[in-house]
């Protein structure tokens, strides 16, 4: 996933995100295909928890900037593209020119994620907090550093970008959280607020519908399959991304090494929503406890020898997931 030289000395950059005179690029093997699987599914379960972002997953497994490429394809020029073939052709051209395949192993995996993790991460989040937090703090500690090492050369301005992130992660990682009872409509605004950040590293989706008072409410929706209020989730995610994605799939490919200071940023300040040792405002361990202190300072104790070995877990298979995205994906 390291970024190329662009022409000009003082940017590097990634290769444009949509090359129309470049050659068709060959379809992926079933091998690979699987892989997108996989990678969806580590998306979808990073998305559960509410502090760790999918696009944070994705941009460690080598499969952001085609996933950004990819949904910033979707628009009113696919009209075009139908037409110019029409029929079967029309449809098929569409399909290839939105790399529909990836798109859909990708949801698959994300998908069965939340299917079958949904309610084991759930109850891990409700019954053993510190632990689920270790094992994800470890994997963003490890993130960081990767994405750091990605940076060719700093300057003031790409310093300012990571700090900018950082600053803003934490913030919304900081502000109270509502409670409400969802309608509706306020679910699709929720779901399309939800998408734009879970599709940027280190700005978890799940959060910032925890921070809206939905996430509650969808999680049971899945669990129970209340179509009304997936369908709406759905349906507001998808107008949310449309909007968002474009901006983005600009922003990296004309100014990768800056982009990916500030993405990097976001990452790192999502640490303080991560961090595994929270209290409730009293010092004590219940659904509330959004607090954080010091190790020594929680009241069942800091739990030195699970803590650091699921963090070095998590550390371990992020580094696994980045040196696969590389190994699939070389420069």
């Amino acid at each position: 996933m390291t970024a190329p030289q662009s022409p000009r000395p003082n940017e590097p950059s990634a290769p444009p995100l949509l090359d129309k005179n470049a050659p068709p690029k060959p379809a992926d093997t079933p091998k690979q295909l699987v892989g997108v699987y996989i990678k969806g599914m580590c998306m979808g379960a990073a998305d559960i928890v509410p502090g760790v972002s999918g696009g944070t997953i994705a941009l460690i497994a080598g499969i952001y900037e085609r996933l950004i490429n990819a949904l910033g394809s979707i628009g009113p020029n696919l009209w075009q593209t139908f037409r110019q073939e029409a029929g079967i052709k029309g449809l098929l051209a569409v399909w290839r020119a939105v790399d529909a395949t990836f798109l859909l192993f990708l949801l698959l995996g994300i998908a069965s994620s939340f299917a079958t993790l949904a309610g084991i991460i759930k109850h891990l989040l409700d019954n053993q907090p510190l632990y689920i937090w270790s094992f994800f703090f470890g994997l963003v500690v490890a993130t960081v550093f990767i994405l750091l090492s990605e940076i060719k050369r700093w300057n003031v301005g790409r310093v300012a970008l990571f700090a900018t992130g950082l600053i803003f992660a934490v913030v919304i990682s900081s502000l109270p959280l509502l409670t409400t009872t969802p309608s509706l409509p306020y679910l699709f605004i929720a779901g399309a607020i939800a998408i734009c950040a879970m599709i940027l590293p280190g700005i978890s989706g799940s959060f910032i519908l925890l921070l809206l008072g939905a996430y509650d409410a969808v999680l049971e929706a899945v669990h129970t399959l209340n179509f009304s209020i997936i369908f709406t989730v759905i349906a507001g995610m998808a107008t949310g991304l449309l909007l968002f994605t474009r901006a983005l799939k600009w922003l990296l490919s004309r100014y990768y090494q800056a982009t990916l200071a500030l993405l990097t940023g976001f990452i790192a300040g999502s640490l303080v929503k991560v961090w595994p040792w929270k209290t409730d405002t009293l010092g004590t361990l219940n659904s509330e406890a959004i607090n954080n202190v010091m190790p020594w300072h929680y009241p069942t104790g800091a739990h030195w020898l699970t803590t650091l070995g699921l963090m070095l877990l998590g550390a371990f298979l992020v580094s696994l997931l980045s040196w696969w995205g590389n190994r699939r994906n070389p420069v």
